[in-house]
This record gives structure tokens, sequence and C-alpha cells, in this order.
């Protein structure tokens, strides 16, 4: 009897303990994302350039070393052909909005942004800048690192909640200047404080949304390429748009 007492006792901890893991799991990955974006948008501008690339690397090993499976980050080759699938599904939608968009009077002043005047800067913004330093390692970080650690501790529903609500959040300090950057925002917002705040509850709302499109498009399709592929389009086809309708506007 003493031998079935003392092993009914020890499950409760040994089931703790395991939940303690998955918790610090999160704590942890929180505390990197939170570091990460103070570090990328508060000191210098090569800081700017590198950070984000290699928070996400770093939190791919530690996923990595603390047992999250590749299927679990997103990246596993299994899923990829469906990845695929989801992903030119996602593009083709992206381009008939922003294409509808850029050509309609009233919502084309919105691409007049500053960051993409030319041509040639939307070009290595899009192909390079964008998908590099931003699109695939916040997808790596959220729908790949994030995701994982948070599945494993509050199931889907925590997932979408508050990784969407992370991601939304992850915006703020990008979006300080939004408004004084894009006509249309100003022209819609106001160019003062008010404006200023407008912009950035606006982005922080905009990408909280977008961030439970991408976990059901991950969740979906098992894999990280097709929640990319959505996040590069509406930031990389965003950017050629721009710099077409400035093109035109300035012709």
């Amino acid at each position: 009897m003493s031998f079935t007492g003392t092993a009914i006792s020890a499950r409760p901890e040994a089931s703790a303990r395991p939940a303690f893991h998955a918790w610090l799991d999160v704590a942890v990955v929180v505390a990197v994302l939170v570091g990460t974006n103070l570090i990328a948008h508060f000191t210098t501008a090569w800081a700017a350039i590198a950070t984000v690339p290699i928070a996400a690397v770093i939190l791919l090993v530690l996923s990595r070393r603390r047992g999250l499976g590749w299927g679990e980050l997103g990246l596993s080759p299994r899923h990829w052909r469906k990845g695929a699938l989801y992903s030119l599904a996602a593009v083709g939608v992206v381009l008939a909005v922003i294409a509808i968009g850029a050509a309609l009077p009233l919502t084309r002043p919105f691409f007049l942004s500053d960051r993409y005047a030319t041509i040639s800067g939307a070009l290595i913004a899009s192909m390079i800048v964008i998908p590099l330093q931003t699109v695939i390692p916040e997808e790596l970080a959220f729908r790949g690192v994030l995701h994982g650690t948070l599945e494993r501790v509050y199931g889907a529903r925590g997932v979408f909640a508050a990784g969407s609500l992370m991601f939304g959040l992850w915006h703020i300090a990008s979006s300080l200047g939004l408004t004084t950057g894009n006509a249309g925002l100003t022209d819609f917002l106001g160019g003062g404080t008010t404006g200023k705040i407008l912009g950035i509850l606006g982005a922080v709302v905009a990408t909280a949304l977008a961030g439970v499109v991408f976990t059901w498009l991950r969740r979906r399709s098992g894999s990280l390429l097709a929640p990319i592929a959505l996040h590069w389009s509406l930031n990389g086809l965003g950017a050629l748009a721009a710099a077409v309708v400035w093109h035109v506007t300035l012709a």
C-alpha cells in the first residue's frame, strides 16, 4: 500500500512540472520578442536592420532545444505542398484587392507612402528588405515559435487570441510615424497628435486582425509558407503598388 500511495502522490508533481516548463517557454518567447522590438526601434540603425532576423533564429534554436517539433513550428516538409497551394491563393486575392484599391480614386491616396516614392526603391524593398528583414523573421517568430509554445499551453483559442494580440502590439513602435509618411492617412486622420494616436491604434487593430488570418492560414495549411506568402503580398505588393501610384500621380 505504501508503494501505491507514493506513486499516486508523485503524479501531480510530475504533471505540474511539464505545465510549468510550458508556461516558462511562453514567458521566455514573449520576453525575447519585447526586447527585440525595443532594440530594433529605439537604438541604432544597424540594430533596426539585424535585430529581428537574429532574434527569430535565436528563438528557433531555443524552441528546438525545448522540444518543439518541425510540425509544431510549421516547418515540416510534409505540409509544403498544401502550404504552397494556400500561398498561391493568398497572393492572388491580395493582388486583386491591391489592384482595385490602387485604381479607385477614393482609395488611391492611401498608397502614397513616402518610403516607396520610386520604382527602384520599391523593388529593393519588396524583394529584399521586406522578406528578409520583416516577413520571414516575423512569421518564424510569431506563427512559428510563439504559435507552437502558446498551443502547448492554451490550445487553438489561445493561439488565435494571445498570438494575434501580441502581433498587433508588436506594431506599436513601427507605426509611430505612420500618418506623417502617408498622404492618404494624413488627410483622413490628421497630422497632429490625435492623428498619430489614431494611426497607432488603427495599425494595432489592423495587424491584430491580420494576425488572426495569418494564424488561420498557418493552422489550415500546417505550414509557414501560407502566412509568409500572405504577409509578403500585403507588404511587398503594397510597396510596388505605392511606387506605381506615385509614378502615375507625378507623371
